[in-house]
């Protein structure tokens, strides 16, 4: 890697990350000395802060433009991913942005080692990690142990051990003053924070019963391709593997358990569920249960009552809603109480971009910012709902926290995944009442 690809000065053996870190301590010093020069030229946008995407996926690609279109000077300037037909689709999406595009040839890198080119880079600001979830927790480690910047989209892990990993990835974070944003957009989304905090400041009275929802037909499916490894196989269609996607009640009902938590203040500490696979039982559904209902109780007895379901032709909702002792309603904006006085939030800017806007202007104005720790506990929240369905038992937060992982020991196509097809082509499934899980 040439000194020019990574921002290094051979004349001076200073980095622009060293410059960046400078600028920050001076921007703390102004504005403890109630002067904030520094400050200001940094949020007026004079340091440019430069970005690189690791997953060139659509959700990868997409969190990119919108680090971009944050306010101030913005650049991406490198690209890794598993997959060189991902990474040039994602480049070709970003060239859009004009001047804000700036990754040469040399500053693509493929492979499951592609995160560390760029991580170790010391022209990287911030890294968006956005690659299948399993590797999160690998991906954020390493860029917190070099002193970068994170947006990483949700869930932060599939499996217990990966949500140790990230606390304790967190708390590096907090000590070097690194800002993390999570991909879980509703905590940026105006309607949802006016009515948590409405809810919180005690409008429906004490909170009796949640219940959340994301049912509706699934996603796609990509067909196995003549020489694919078993690996490359499932790497493309990451969604089926709980190692890579941790079921559909992690990667996508993560959003509605979130919303629950964040009313709570809190995360459950036993739960119990069912669920199975009743209607999408071809191979090219991997290992996924096709729905899973799961009922939580917080602490203080609280239950929430979960359901998520991958079935066309039912009816779809993805929703969260509260009963309290005084009314009950969408938390997404709407509240009614058994008087008849109604409460409804105004709505806002797009969450999706807002959660950039709030990160990028933390970083430019040493604001606090870490989400890591509840992204981390509202994933751990999902992944217990799956532990219950699959066992079909009743499992203590505290238990499902210690078990193992469930990822790889190797990453390389020719390496094996830790779930195989039979001779068939159709993989384990759990089994509820047999499977053990922790």
């Amino acid at each position: 890697m040439t000194e020019q690809s990574t921002g290094s000065s051979a004349s001076t053996g200073t980095s622009r990350r060293d410059i960046i870190k400078g600028a920050a301590m001076v921007s703390t010093a102004a504005i403890a000395g109630n002067l904030g020069i520094a400050s200001r030229a940094f949020a007026a946008g004079s340091e440019e802060i430069k970005v690189g995407l690791i997953g060139c996926g659509g959700r990868g690609t997409g969190a990119a433009g919108q680090a971009l279109s944050t306010e101030g000077k913005t650049k991406v300037v490198a690209l890794a991913d598993a997959f060189k037909d991902r990474l040039e689709g994602a480049a070709g999406q970003l060239k859009k942005f004009g001047d804000k595009y700036g990754v040469a040839e040399d500053s693509k890198y493929v492979g499951f080692d592609a995160y560390k080119k760029v991580i170790d880079r010391d022209d990287i600001d911030l890294v968006v990690l956005a690659t299948p979830p399993g590797f999160r927790p690998i991906h954020f480690e390493y860029a917190v142990s070099k002193g970068k910047h994170v947006f990483m989209e949700k869930p932060v892990a599939t499996d217990a051990a990966g949500v140790r990993q990230v606390l304790a990835a967190a708390e590096e974070a907090k000590k070097k003053n690194l800002k993390v944003g999570v991909g879980l957009q509703r905590h940026h989304q105006q309607n949802y924070i006016e009515t948590v905090q409405k809810i919180q400041d005690g409008f429906i009275g004490k909170v009796i019963a949640l219940r959340a929802y994301w049912n509706n037909g699934g996603v796609w499916v990509r067909p196995r391709q003549p020489n694919q490894t078993e690996m490359e196989y499932q790497m493309r269609n990451w969604y089926y593997f709980n190692w890579l996607c941790g079921d559909h009640i992690t990667e996508q009902h993560i959003h509605n358990l979130d919303v629950a938590n964040w009313v709570m203040n809190d995360h459950p500490v036993v739960a119990h569920g069912m669920g199975g696979r009743e209607v999408r039982k071809g191979k090219e559904y991997g290992e996924i249960y096709d729905h899973h209902a799961v009922e939580f109780t917080y602490k203080d007895g609280t239950k929430l009552f979960s359901q998520c379901r991958h079935i066309g032709g039912c009816r779809n909702d993805v929703s969260e809603h509260v009963h309290g002792e005084k009314g009950a309603g969408n938390i997404s904006g709407n509240l009614q109480l058994y008087s008849g006085e109604v409460f409804r939030a105004k709505g806002g800017k797009d969450a999706y971009q807002k959660e950039h806007d709030n990160l990028f202007d933390a970083i430019r104005n040493d604001k606090p910012f870490n989400e890591a720790v509840y992204g981390a506990h509202s994933t751990m929240t999902s992944i217990l709902g799956r532990m219950c369905t699959y066992s079909g038992k009743e499992i203590k937060w505290e238990d499902a926290m210690k078990a193992p992982s469930i990822m790889p020991k190797d990453f390389s196509f020719d390496a094996q995944p830790p779930v195989l097809p039979d001779k068939d082509g159709y993989y384990p499934i759990a089994v509820p009442g047999k499977t053990n899980v922790v």
